[in-house]
């Protein structure tokens, strides 16, 4: 894996929030010149574009970017870990597995990856900012929705083909009723039942 002087990989995570399923994290390498053809395509923070165009873009992103990687962490990392460090953790396994080695990696949020040999820069709200960081928050939105919704055939009842494991009424309202799935972050507050649920009586 050799370094080139103007490639920069962008790294960011989705599935923090989330009450089901891992943490996932993306880090995709491209040269800094390409940075404006991403905007062209009309990337922006995952959040911020419907499920549709989020999927009309995963391939000419990954048309442009030199390597495209994903990383998570389990569920059973999040509960030891705590979701942070998992995220990182997630974050990490992502840009060790890129085959292309960038010269600085450009992280969202406002923490840097533990234990990374590659320079870093934290950018906070660096998915609506840096064309790098918003593909890879596309790349893994769409990643994980597409698993959770596999998921949704082994745990059914959970409606998470539609809440994408975050924590919905119609979620919480299936935990009162069947109970916790292996995949639920028992860690998480309203994953606990003997806590009352918000908003489910």
């Amino acid at each position: 894996m050799g370094d080139f002087p103007n490639l920069i990989a962008g790294v960011d995570e989705v599935g923090r929030g989330a009450i089901f399923g891992p943490v996932v994290a993306a880090a995709v390498v491209v040269p800094e010149t390409v940075i404006p053809q991403l905007w062209e395509l009309g990337i922006n923070d995952s959040k911020k574009l419907t499920a549709r165009r989020r999927q009309s873009l995963v391939w000419p992103i990954r048309k442009l970017v030199l390597d495209c990687q994903i990383g998570y962490s389990s569920v059973q990392e999040i509960g030891r870990l705590n979701i942070l460090q998992a995220s990182l953790l997630a974050m990490k396994r992502a840009v060790k597995r890129l085959q292309s080695r960038p010269y600085c990696c450009f992280v969202d949020g406002n923490h840097l990856i533990p234990g990374l040999s590659i320079e870093q820069q934290a950018w906070i709200k660096g998915d609506a900012r840096h064309g790098a960081i918003a593909a890879a928050s596309i790349i893994a939105k769409v990643w994980r929705d597409n698993l959770i919704v596999r998921l949704d055939r082994r745990y059914p009842g959970y409606a998470l083909a539609s809440n994408k494991g975050y924590g919905s009424a119609q979620h919480l309202c299936a935990i009162q009723q069947l109970g916790l799935s292996s995949q639920h972050r028992r860690s998480f507050r309203c994953c606990q039942l003997e806590l009352p649920l918000p908003g489910v009586k």
